[in-house]
C-alpha cells in the first residue's frame, strides 16, 4: 500500500468513524434536533416517517460498525460493517429524495456514504478478505 493510499484511507476512515459515532450517539439517546428538519434526532426521524424506536437500533449498529472498522483484524466483520454503513446511508439518501427534501438535508448522508466507499476502497490488505480461490 502506498503512503498516499494509506493517508487517504485513514483520513476517510477517521472522518467516517467520527460521523457515525456522533450520529449513532444522538440516535441511541434519541436527542432532539432542536427544530431542525434533518435527522438523526427524534424530531427528524418522525418527519421521515420512521418510528422513534428505530433510532436505538440505528445508533447501536453505527457504534458497533465503527468499532468493527477501527479494530485490527476481523476482516469479515469489517465487510459487514461497511455493508451496513452503505445500506443505512443509501437508505437515508433514498428516504430524503422520496420525501422531496432539499439537498442540504441529503448532504450529511451523502457525505457519510462517500466516506464509507472511500474508506472501503482504500483499506489496507490486512483489513480485506482474501479468498484462496481468487489467488488461483
Amino acid at each position: 500500500m502506498t503512503k498516499r493510499n494509506k493517508i487517504i484511507y485513514w483520513i476517510a476512515t477517521l472522518w467516517l468513524s467520527l460521523g457515525m459515532t456522533a450520529t449513532g450517539l444522538v440516535q441511541l439517546f434519541k436527542l432532539s434536533s432542536h427544530g431542525s428538519v434533518s435527522p438523526p434526532g427524534a424530531d427528524g426521524i418522525k418527519l421521515l416517517g420512521y418510528p422513534v424506536y428505530f433510532l436505538t437500533l440505528l445508533g447501536i449498529w453505527k457504534i458497533l460498525g465503527v468499532v468493527a472498522v477501527l479494530v485490527p483484524k476481523f476482516p469479515l466483520l469489517k465487510e459487514w460493517a461497511y455493508a451496513g454503513f452503505f445500506f443505512v446511508m443509501s437508505g437515508a439518501i433514498f428516504t430524503h429524495i422520496a420525501l422531496g427534501n432539499p439537498i442540504n438535508d441529503i448532504f450529511p448522508s451523502l457525505l457519510l456514504l462517500t466516506l464509507t466507499l472511500v474508506s472501503w476502497f482504500f483499506r489496507p490488505a490486512d483489513r480485506k478478505i482474501i479468498s484462496a480461490n481468487f489467488n488461483k
